[in-house]
C-alpha cells in the first residue's frame, strides 16, 4: 500500500485526507461563493494535489514522481472539491431564488410548483 499511495497510510491519512481535504472542501465552498464554474473546483484541486505531493516528499521523504499517490490524491481532492463547490450552489439557488427554486436533495434544486 506505501508504494501505491507514495507514502505510508498514516501520512496519506492526516495529510492528504484531513488536511488537504478540509482544503479542498473550503476552496470549493469558496469558488461556487463566486459564482464560479465547475472547472475552477479541479483547477484548485489540482493545486492543492502539487501542494500536497511537495509536502510529503519534502517533509515525508517519499518518492517525488510517483504517479499513482499524485493520481489518487487529484481524484480524492477533486472529489472533495467537486462536492463542496455543487453542495454550496445548490444551497445559493436555494436561497437567493426561493420563489423560483427548492431543495432537492444535498446536491441539487428544482423548480418551484409555480411558474
Amino acid at each position: 500500500m506505501t508504494g501505491f499511495l507514495g507514502t505510508s497510510v498514516g501520512v496519506f491519512i492526516g495529510l492528504t485526507v484531513m488536511l488537504f481535504g478540509l482544503a479542498a472542501f473550503r476552496a470549493g465552498q469558496a469558488i461556487a461563493e463566486g459564482w464560479h464554474p465547475a472547472h475552477d473546483a479541479v483547477l484548485a484541486a489540482l493545486g492543492l494535489t502539487v501542494a500536497d505531493r511537495f509536502l510529503v516528499c519534502t517533509v515525508f521523504a517519499s518518492p517525488p514522481l510517483s504517479i499513482s499517490a499524485a493520481v489518487v490524491a487529484a481524484v480524492y481532492l477533486a472529489t472533495v472539491t467537486l462536492f463542496a463547490w455543487r453542495a454550496t450552489l445548490a444551497r445559493k439557488m436555494v436561497r437567493q431564488y426561493p420563489w423560483l427554486y427548492q431543495p432537492a436533495g444535498i446536491l441539487g434544486w428544482r423548480r418551484t410548483g409555480g411558474r
